[in-house]
């Protein structure tokens, strides 16, 4: 029963958040009055947009950045988005990229902006990249009324290509196959920096903001020689930036991947790949595993992320949940991969060369007798808050953050999840086209992160290290402690 609840409430919630669709787009449009009006009209580079306004925002939906990335062009670089005649309507989502479980197609490269009421100029710019583990995710999941309407900036989200359709490195693709999802997101930001001021933007303030795969994302664009001079600060939550693979593995991969799908022959290859369903393309290969995790994502060793490449000199806001792995683990315990104390060391085998140290360093009586909770910690600390502390240390002007609030998550799972992976994102965005349930003290510190996210977004330098707990922001203290990341180092 317990585990039965725990799978129907884990649904409700992702939905919620950002691993199952959801519809809050078309009840934000609807919502508050929302009404076509003169000034909810903008021209771009490629054509005018209609949009929707309301009191205290405007939202215009589904804008075109490239080219659609079909028949010939699905696994090739994004192009400029060819221009269209009279207005456009933009009241509506664009479709996500391909993915399971949702409705989509590979016609998706699509943006949103949200913007304060028509009026003001050269606003702060906020571009979102969203998370999903680069198999799935849409910006138009990511409301951000409160952001437009406490911060009074200006907020771009976006589709990129995923899984296969996004990552897949077969060498029969072309001379540095993959990345292609990441060279979306590089031709949205150069979309932002064209277009932006049309919206009332400003194209030499525009911050980079991603959450997990999102996060990683925003690590490469630090690094990414074509993404240079696109953005003046980012934010990274959450992004276990270290789980990378190279050009070379990748590919091995890939072609082990085309073969599996019928696509043998080397010199009929792309072909082959490219004449295929898009059904046939939803399970992606993997090329990482973060604690089991397994993913794709951008490549490293090319031009397009060359290894060991200088790191943009920008401000970075870098940080994590506190309890991140619970997250995942909880989402495994559902299917019946339970850690009990019997096989902890096992489980921690599964990952860990050094699984003997890590269970002395872990012990199971530390976290009240709950495996998963040892388990959960060493994989948090390992993956997420260390890495992120050490980045933290090698950036020239880095700000840290942890979200430490345990009430932020309410739905049943088999044990406590704390401060978990994704629980900070309803205080930063709307998920259901209205604002979060907060009790008071939630909705204090909801309005505190906004207010630290848009002051970091305005340029003013972040709290070098603030800890969100439920009663606000605190100083953070301890965290390397907290973490053990002298052992981890």
């Amino acid at each position: 029963m317990v585990e039965a609840a725990f799978r129907a409430a884990r649904r409700r919630w992702s939905a919620a958040l950002v691993l199952l669709p959801v519809l809050f787009a078309t009840a934000c449009a609807a919502s508050d009055a929302a009404v076509v009006r003169a000034g909810d009209v903008v021209a771009t580079a490629a054509g005018s947009v209609r949009g929707t306004g309301a009191p205290d925002h405007r939202l215009f939906q589904g804008i075109p950045y490239a080219a659609a990335p079909v028949g010939e062009r699905r696994w090739q670089p994004p192009a400029p988005v060819p221009p269209w005649p009279g207005e456009r309507d933009a009241t509506r989502p664009g479709p996500r990229c391909p993915q399971s479980g949702a409705v989509t197609s590979e016609d998706c490269l699509y943006l949103n902006v949200w913007t304060p009421p028509a009026g003001a100029t050269g606003r702060p710019v906020l571009v979102w990249l969203h998370g999903g583990a680069f198999v799935t995710g849409g910006g138009d999941r990511y409301g951000a009324r409160r952001l437009v309407g406490r911060g009074d900036e200006v907020v771009v989200t976006l589709n990129y290509r995923l899984g296969a359709l996004g990552f897949l490195a077969d060498p029969a693709l072309g001379k540095e196959p993959g990345n292609y999802g990441f060279l979306d997101q590089q031709q949205a930001l150069l979309w932002v920096r064209d277009n932006i001021a049309a919206f009332g933007g400003d194209p030499k303030q525009v911050t980079i903001a991603g959450e997990s795969a999102g996060g990683m994302s925003v690590c490469d664009h630090l690094v990414a020689p074509g993404s240079r001079g696109l953005f003046r600060a980012a934010i990274v939550q959450s992004g276990p930036c270290q789980a990378q693979t190279t050009l070379a593995d990748a590919q091995r991969k890939s072609v082990t991947y085309a073969a599996a799908r019928g696509c043998t022959d080397r010199a009929t290859a792309a072909a082959c790949l490219r004449a295929l369903p898009v059904a046939k393309l939803l399970e992606a290969p993997t090329y990482v595993s973060l604690a089991r995790i397994e993913m794709p994502g951008p490549v490293t060793g090319g031009s397009v992320l060359p290894k060991g490449g200088p790191t943009a000199p920008v401000p970075v806001l870098i940080g994590t949940t506190h309890d991140e792995f619970t997250y995942f683990l909880a989402q495994q315990t559902a299917t019946g991969q339970e850690i009990t104390r019997h096989g902890y060391p096992a489980a921690l085998g599964r990952v860990f060369p050094n699984a003997t140290a890590v269970a002395r360093e872990y012990p199971v009586d530390a976290f009240s007798g709950n495996a998963s909770l040892a388990y959960a910690a060493a994989v948090t600390d390992s993956s997420f808050s260390c890495p992120a502390a050490r980045m933290a240390a090698s950036l020239p002007s880095a700000s840290t953050y942890e979200f430490a609030d345990p009430t932020a998550v309410t739905w049943p799972a088999p044990f406590p999840l704390g401060a978990t992976h994704t629980a900070e994102l309803p205080y930063l965005f709307d998920f259901d086209g209205k604002p979060a349930s907060f009790t008071e003290k939630q909705q204090r510190l909801a309005d505190r992160m906004v207010d630290d996210w848009t002051s970091f977004v305005r340029g003013r330098p972040a709290a070098s290290a603030t800890a969100y707990r439920p009663d606000g922001a605190h100083p953070l203290t301890g965290f390397t402690q907290d973490h053990h990341c002298g052992f981890w180092s």
